[in-house]
């Protein structure tokens, strides 16, 4: 087989460096790294021991992170509330409450209608 990649074959690294560098690649390890966080919608990827190295691109920047994650819940003071002024209404609606208590309600149940609404009448 001529050419391609060949079972068995390595490169060295000083050779892998020299052929980055001429097509315009650079590689650089950050070396005081702590912690790295992912965030998502419903939870956190924290990489307590994580290796992060950055690979430049003709200007372009890819961040590369090595280690072991573990997920965990979001903070309940980060999980957004999305009210829409349907819901308000509705919650205004049927317990003949005002706007503002109506808001408070939604955000205190994170914009479970039902329980805004029950939360309303008990009062």
């Amino acid at each position: 087989m001529r050419g391609g990649f060949r079972k068995g074959i390595s490169m060295s690294p000083k050779k892998l460096n020299q052929m980055m560098k001429q097509v315009g690649i650079s590689v650089e390890e950050i070396s005081d790294v702590e912690e790295v966080v992912i965030k998502t919608a419903d939870a956190e990827l924290v990489f307590e021991d994580a290796v992060v190295t950055i690979m430049d691109a003709q200007g372009s920047k890819m961040y590369q992170i090595t280690g072991t994650p573990v997920k965990r819940p979001k903070p309940e003071s980060e999980l957004e509330v999305s009210i829409s002024p349907e819901d308000v209404e509705i919650v205004m609606e049927k317990a003949g409450c005002s706007e503002a208590e109506a808001k408070v309600a939604l955000t205190d149940t994170k914009g479970d209608l039902a329980e805004a609404i029950s939360r309303l009448c008990e009062e």
